[in-house]
């Protein structure tokens, strides 16, 4: 007994979507722009990103490929048996399953959707050289075209409906924030602060939108040495009195990206502590003024160096000053020539990092999330930043 390589499997009705029909409409119809502006037949999205963009499905790989074939007339995703119908309920189009029966099944589907012999848009920074080497054995007659820099600036301005989305996740995670100081004392453990927030954010993802998929909501919290990393994992260190605390919510919901990121201490700061981070939140009011149409990210980062340089602080900077939100596109380094345009909306979010053994140590970062408009900014972030508000703990 054997299966089929693929197979339909329509397991009940269509989740309700994140987005309106309009709003997946227009985002195929400037996508199918794109592609007859390169001559491409059809386009095989293998990201994470670019098919949670365009089909309103966000995929669990555990080491399968995924897809998204776009012609001129259909959407259709690929997924694993193993997934049943839910990535068919979720999908904004149809949906193809593959089965793990036969080696290379994924392809099988490919095959079955995209007809050989004309060009085919692929994400050149997504393909590994295995993954580029068995698609184009699966289709030999086919011209692979980079789609991905293409797609990557129809992301870049987000549309009512997305800042609306995002909005709304910006306020949870102002309450993911009131639920991490709500936790903080000394002798807590970080992973009791994190899962106290984490709870706080997924139910009231629940409340307000009840047929969401829970999913990659989340929150880090660091303390003493361990917030000298922007992304360091929570561990079950034990806060102490006097400690540097940095506080990060995610409220993920449908793979959009959205956060809240803090410096924090427990109940005191030293004198020192407390000029860095007055410093650190001086570049991050500079920043957020900064930030409006017209203006070109290389040139705010450089305009903030000079603050930190100001204070012989530029060596201890961490990484760029911010980056885009929703179905990601990062930006606002020193490299970056990218003008903001309204719709785009983009962070505010200097980090400096003071190594062990020095007076302040520790890692300093502030993080809002603003929308540019015609004439500046809108700040949806409403969670408050620096030392008059945020000395915590009781």
């Amino acid at each position: 007994m054997t299966q089929p390589d693929t197979l339909r499997f329509a397991n009940g009705d269509k989740a309700q979507p994140t987005f309106s029909r309009a709003e997946m409409e227009g985002r195929l119809a400037k996508l199918r722009g794109a592609m007859q502006a390169q001559r491409i037949d059809a386009a095989l999205f293998t990201s994470h990103h670019n098919i949670n963009y365009y089909a309103d499905f966000l995929y669990c790989a555990f080491g399968r490929p995924y897809g998204l074939v776009v012609d001129f007339d259909t959407q259709t995703s690929i997924s694993a048996k193993i997934d049943g119908g839910q990535p068919g309920r979720r999908t904004f189009g149809e949906n193809l399953i593959y089965t793990d029966w036969q080696r290379d099944n994924y392809h099988q589907a490919v095959r079955q959707l995209i007809k050989d012999g004309g060009a085919v848009g692929v994400e050149f920074d997504h393909l590994s050289a295995q993954a580029m080497d068995k698609l184009k054995a699966a289709l030999p007659n086919s011209r692979l075209v980079d789609i991905a820099p293409a797609v990557m600036a129809l992301r870049m301005v987000k549309s009512e409906e997305e800042i609306a989305h995002i909005a709304a996740m910006a306020r949870i995670a102002d309450l993911g924030g009131a639920a991490c100081v709500e936790a903080v004392a000394p002798g807590v453990g970080e992973h009791e602060v994190a899962l106290h927030s984490t709870a706080a954010m997924v139910r009231e993802i629940a409340r307000v939108r009840p047929h969401a998929e829970l999913m990659d909501t989340w929150t880090w919290f660091q303390s003493g040495v361990n917030t000298d990393g922007a992304h360091n994992p929570v561990t079950s260190r034990r806060i102490e009195r006097g400690d540097i605390l940095s506080l990060n919510c995610f409220p993920m919901v449908a793979g959009y990206y959205v956060a809240l990121e803090r410096t924090l201490f427990c109940q005191s700061a030293t004198d020192e502590h407390l000029r860095l981070w007055e410093i650190n939140c001086r570049v991050f009011d500079a920043g957020k003024k900064l930030i409006a149409p017209g203006a070109k990210c290389c040139d705010i980062a450089e305009a903030l160096n000079e603050i930190y340089l100001e204070h012989d602080l530029l060596q201890y900077r961490s990484f760029g000053y911010g980056h885009s939100f929703g179905v990601l596109c990062h930006y606002l380094r020193e490299d970056i020539d990218t003008v903001l345009a309204p719709g785009m909306v983009v962070s505010m979010e200097p980090m400096i990092t003071i190594p062990e053994g020095m007076p302040g140590a520790g890692g300093y970062r502030e993080h809002d999330i603003l929308v540019v408009t015609d004439d500046g900014n809108r700040n949806l972030t409403g969670f408050p930043a620096g030392p008059g508000h945020n000395i915590v703990g009781g």
